[in-house]
């Protein structure tokens, strides 16, 4: 692809976040999803282009996703292929949490690890970790070789896991070679991009979360210079099949990050909710700021993009 869309995928995670916004902390989750899918779905009509949803938030068929094969854009120009989360942390939003934030990535056709709806083993790391890792290891011997890759001790190291009760030996392991732990209850994605941002705070990502996500996570990755693993661990035969309809035939597969993203990445972010990748949306009389981030893999260009809307003059979807 020639033209740089970064750009104007800001504008369409922007639309997202902005209408999704209005619902943090109440309590529905579902109203605030839809409400970015509808947002996401109504500013990608105005790019010039002829996308096609390869990660999407549903089967082909449902019209109120962002479904996997939709086409997107006017249909003129560049066709890379999306992978879209139009409101990644729907639980976050609803209860006022941090890192609900709206992504798209794209990239050239058949560049993009078709992910099923399941489980995946996941590790990643910035650029100052990148080739270290090794998700066959157990967690303190790849925090060790972090360590030793960005010359520091494993105590300095920080390790974000989403807190859940499959974790838990995970976490102890962590906790048994010293290194720094940050629990969080969603938002793998922002959390394994961070890695990759100086001054996030957030050294590697480790645990388990979704595979759509893993992929989503990798895109930005690559165009940040970072790392990341990945294998998918189906909870239960449902998803293993879901695995299978895609064409994975071996589960125990360790996915390297070019194998998950690859091509001419473009990636946009928009924050909903405070997190330590992006600010949330905040709200002013008669508009709205933003915090996004938008990358080129190509360029290694990394745009941080504080933008103030004024409602009067243009649609908050």
């Amino acid at each position: 692809m020639e033209r740089n869309l970064a750009l104007e995928m800001v504008r369409v995670t922007e639309a997202a976040a902005l209408s999704s916004a209005r619902w943090m902390g109440i309590g529905n989750e579902r109203a605030a999803h839809q409400a970015a899918l509808d947002a996401m779905r109504h500013a990608f009509d105005d790019v010039a282009f002829a996308g096609t949803v390869v990660i999407g938030e549903g089967e082909r068929g449902a019209a109120s996703m962002l479904y996997t094969g939709e086409r997107l854009g006017d249909g003129d120009g560049p066709a890379p292929d999306v992978a879209v989360r139009a409101l990644e942390g729907p639980a976050s939003l609803a209860e006022g949490r941090a890192n609900a934030l709206a992504m798209v990535a794209i990239t050239d056709a058949g560049k993009f690890f078709r992910a099923p709806q399941a489980a995946m083993a996941k590790i990643a790391v910035g650029p100052r970790a990148k080739g270290a890792v090794d998700l066959r290891l157990p967690p303190g011997e790849n925090l060790q070789r972090i360590a030793d890759a960005m010359a520091c001790h494993v105590e300095d190291v920080t390790v974000v896991v989403l807190n859940r009760p499959r974790h838990a030996g995970l976490i102890g392991a962590v906790r048994e070679c010293g290194a720094r732990i940050k629990l969080i209850q969603d938002g793998d994605v922002s959390a394994a991009i961070a890695t990759a941002i100086p001054g996030s705070g957030v050294d590697v990502l480790m645990g388990v979360g979704g595979a759509p996500e893993a992929v989503l996570a990798a895109a930005a990755l690559q165009c940040l210079g970072g790392d990341l693993q990945a294998r998918l661990e189906p909870h239960d035969d449902r998803e293993a099949e879901a695995a299978r309809r895609l064409g994975v035939r071996d589960l125990d597969r360790v996915y390297r990050i070019d194998d998950l993203a690859d091509g001419d990445l473009m990636v946009a972010a928009t924050g909903v909710t405070d997190g330590d990748l992006l600010r949330g949306v905040r709200f002013f009389g008669g508009g709205a700021r933003t915090h996004s981030l938008a990358v080129r893999r190509r360029s290694g260009t990394v745009r941080f993009i504080e933008a103030s809307h004024r409602f009067e003059r243009a649609p908050a979807y």
